[in-house]
């Protein structure tokens, strides 16, 4: 299980003063409201920063860390990965999961036969979509459904799914192209 969480990515700087434009990578930006520091990774590099002030634009939030008062101060953070410790991590509800806990997940039908592992989770406007990669390499989606996700179990890294009528199919089709 990951000890860091993401919550955006730095796309560049905002204005002279030291602020920078994020692209949250969390489902609800306005935590960042409530953050009163963030790990600022950009690979060789890995500090803490405190937030002085939280803005928005469109769908960017405006981040401005106490200290860096100067364009020069943030201009090298383009594309570093802003996170949390897990301890500071919004409280998930009941079969809530973080993307970062669910990726490497291996997937089961609901026999208990092995079908692949979870690659990614696909963002839609109604549900997430698990993009599962079998053994035999093709790429499978389910969606991340009640009558689809049986059971989640983090601490295992597994998953128990039940596959709707035609889900197969579809891979089969990918399969042949």
């Amino acid at each position: 299980m990951e000890k860091r969480l993401q919550i955006g990515i730095i796309t560049t700087t905002h204005g002279l003063k030291g602020e920078v434009k994020v692209y949250p990578t969390t489902d609800d930006a306005n935590r960042f409201r409530k953050l009163k520091e963030v790990i600022l990774d950009c690979g060789k590099e890995q500090r803490t920063l405190e937030i002085e002030n939280v803005k928005f634009f469109k769908q960017l939030v405006i981040l401005k860390f106490k200290g860096l008062n100067d364009i020069g101060d943030v201009e090298k953070f383009h594309h570093c990965g802003l996170y949390v410790d897990r301890k500071d991590a919004v409280r998930l509800r009941k079969d809530e999961y973080f993307i970062a806990d669910l990726i490497g997940m291996k997937v089961m039908g609901e026999d208990g036969s092995d079908l692949g592992v979870l690659k990614d989770v696909i963002t839609t406007g109604a549900n997430d979509v698990y993009d599962v990669t079998l053994a035999d390499g093709r790429s499978l989606l389910i969606p991340a459904i009640r009558e689809c996700i049986l059971e989640v179990d983090v601490e295992e890294a597994r998953m128990r799914v039940h596959l709707l009528d035609g889900l197969m199919d579809v891979a089969e089709r990918e399969k042949d192209k």
